[in-house]
């Protein structure tokens, strides 16, 4: 009977300590994420447009000769520095002076012509006349047929007088000269001296070196955003750090269409800037003037253009992802202080890549629910709840 005993010690312990070391291993915590929700809070929305183009003069004009004839001088080159009403070309004046004189000399027979014309008329009406020895004489007044005659003469004699005026004018206007239209610097030549030249011909041209555009491409997704006079900001690539404000100036009316893409040409210029103590210097060509060297701005240099069509700040917003749509409507799903769910619409207003603003529909504070699948917020983490009561870190 002992060895009995015995022989079942051995088992009785080992089974202890199976049973002890079963009681004390830790038991495994299940984890099970739970729907994730997010609270309503106040914060600022910015709906950016961004895109690419190239700087390019805003003021930049043609200068042409007003008259045919031949170039005499250009007293420019191109990159010169000009000034308002500067003469930068002329055409020979030999032939617009003669021409001159003929128009003022056709004016002044014209001018006698309507005075004699007037004084003729006058002499018609007249009930009187003084003869050769200075004696007045009565006549007969008056012939009505010679009175229309001479009335029609005086007419005929003021259109022509009319008509050479004019023509004088019209000279006049027409200069030999082509003067710069503001300050600025050359950026073309189009003719030499000796050339022979056509009203209209192109002399050089001449851009504002201050002032810069640039072209951009806006889809048509968000050119409805866009608006004349919208804020933007310039980039210049080549310039890192620097950026410029600007604002929208023209949006064009039609669509332009590559492979299918719908975009709208949008120009956008960029407006003067003054930092502490010095002037931004947006140069165009050559080297810097002493104490302007702080910017260099260039045509043709590469910029990103960041629209700013909307802005709002301190409005209730909630991540775009928790907001669902039934019947037409935005609507939420609320989870409620005692945990009950229900869904309610709300009004919306502007919408950034991630939030959008909240008009009417939600208070600040509330919590709604985030759909499944749906990444957490920087504003608001992701909530993770664990069976056993104790969440993971």
């Amino acid at each position: 009977m002992m060895r009995h005993v015995k022989r079942l010690a051995p088992l009785l312990v080992s089974g202890l300590l199976i049973a002890t070391a079963t009681a004390c291993a830790p038991q495994e915590e299940a984890e099970v994420a739970g729907p994730a929700t997010v609270e309503v809070t106040r914060g600022d929305i910015t709906v950016e447009v961004t895109a690419s183009g190239n700087l390019a003069f805003s003021r930049e004009e043609e200068l042409s000769f007003d008259m045919a004839g031949t170039v005499e001088d250009i007293y420019v080159e191109e990159g010169d520095s000009v000034t308002k009403g500067e003469v930068v070309a002329i055409l020979d004046t030999s032939e617009w002076e003669k021409q001159l004189r003929s128009l003022r000399l056709s004016v002044l027979s014209a001018q006698i012509a309507l005075e004699q014309a007037q004084q003729a008329l006058d002499e018609a009406e007249a009930e009187t006349t003084v003869s050769i020895t200075g004696d007045v004489v009565v006549r007969e007044c008056c012939n009505d047929e010679e009175i229309e005659l001479r009335e029609m003469q005086v007419e005929e004699a003021q259109l022509r007088l009319e008509d050479a005026e004019a023509s004088l004018a019209e000279h006049m206007e027409q200069s030999p000269e082509v003067t710069a239209p503001f300050d600025g610097f050359v950026t073309q030549i189009g003719v030499e001296g000796g050339d022979e030249v056509f009203s209209g011909s192109v002399a050089v041209v001449v851009a504002d070196p201050d002032q810069f555009e640039a072209l951009i491409l806006v889809s048509e997704n968000d050119i409805s955003k866009v608006a004349e006079g919208t804020r933007a900001q310039v980039s210049v690539d080549a310039l890192p750090g620097v950026v410029l404000p600007a604002k929208v100036t023209h949006i064009a009316p039609t669509a332009s269409i590559t492979s299918g893409v719908v975009n709208y040409e949008v120009t956008i210029k960029v407006e003067p800037v003054e930092t502490p103590g010095d002037q931004i210097r947006q140069q165009a060509e050559g080297p810097m003037p002493a104490g302007l060297d702080n910017i260099d701005l260039r045509q043709g240099m590469s910029v990103t253009v960041t629209l700013y069509p909307a802005q709002k700040s301190d409005v209730l917003v909630i991540p775009n992802a928790a907001i669902g749509v039934a019947g037409g409507r935005h609507v939420v799903t609320v989870v409620n202080d005692d945990g009950t769910q229900e869904q309610r619409q709300i009004t919306t207003g502007i919408s950034d890549w991630q939030y959008t603003e909240v008009v009417a529909g939600l208070e600040e504070g509330e919590v709604v629910l985030m759909p499944a699948g749906a990444a957490a917020t920087d504003r608001e983490p992701a909530q993770r709840f664990i069976m056993g009561g104790r969440p993971h870190p």
